[in-house]
């Protein structure tokens, strides 16, 4: 077994970048067992994604709430779709300045000729994506009804300022691991 070293001071710094699907849950769940095997207190991670599953970026935001270990997150380029809902993760949350997060709703491309039958199965299962992760939004960040309404038809892009006064995010800073701290990839 591959075990993350730690600081001296119980901290852990760590990236996490790609698209949310399986593999990601996978490496997440290695890297927070070998968190807590080595008595790692507080994770400071940086997530780049665009996006990904559903189900797997509601995986890793539940586990990620209740680990063992006290989870800061980072935005410091992008974070979109689901990618936000496993960013909403963190006990705290902080962007750079120039980062942004964009939210939508779920869409899926049904197969050609698909049947009725078909596409009410699709549709009924991005409805209920929706509504779970509309739930985990709504537990968070307080957005003015405007917002909501571009959330509820299109793409909404919330700049660093935007995610601060909504509540995305705690403060405006930037990911900066102590000089000669250990940065791990996940």
């Amino acid at each position: 077994m591959n075990t993350l070293p730690i600081s001296s001071l119980n901290e852990g710094y760590f990236t996490l970048a790609g698209d949310v699907n399986s593999d990601m849950v996978r490496r997440v769940f290695a890297a927070v067992s070998d968190m807590t095997a080595n008595g790692t207190r507080t994770a400071h991670i940086l997530l780049q994604s665009n996006g990904g599953y559903v189900s797997d970026g509601l995986c890793l935001y539940n586990m990620l709430r209740h680990a063992p270990v006290d989870i800061i997150m980072y935005n410091c380029g992008a974070v979109a779709s689901i990618a936000v809902t496993l960013f909403l993760s963190g006990k705290y949350r902080i962007a750079s300045h120039t980062a942004r997060f964009m939210l939508h709703k779920s869409h899926a491309t049904a197969p050609s000729g698909a049947r009725p039958d078909a596409l009410k199965i699709i549709a009924d299962g991005l409805m209920a994506d929706d509504r779970r992760t509309e739930e985990v939004l709504r537990n968070h960040v307080q957005l003015p009804q405007a917002m909501w309404d571009v959330h509820a038809y299109s793409d909404l892009h919330l700049a660093a300022p935007d995610a601060l006064d909504v509540g995305l995010v705690h403060r405006i800073g930037d990911f900066a691991p102590p000089p000669g701290g250990l940065l791990l990839n996940i």
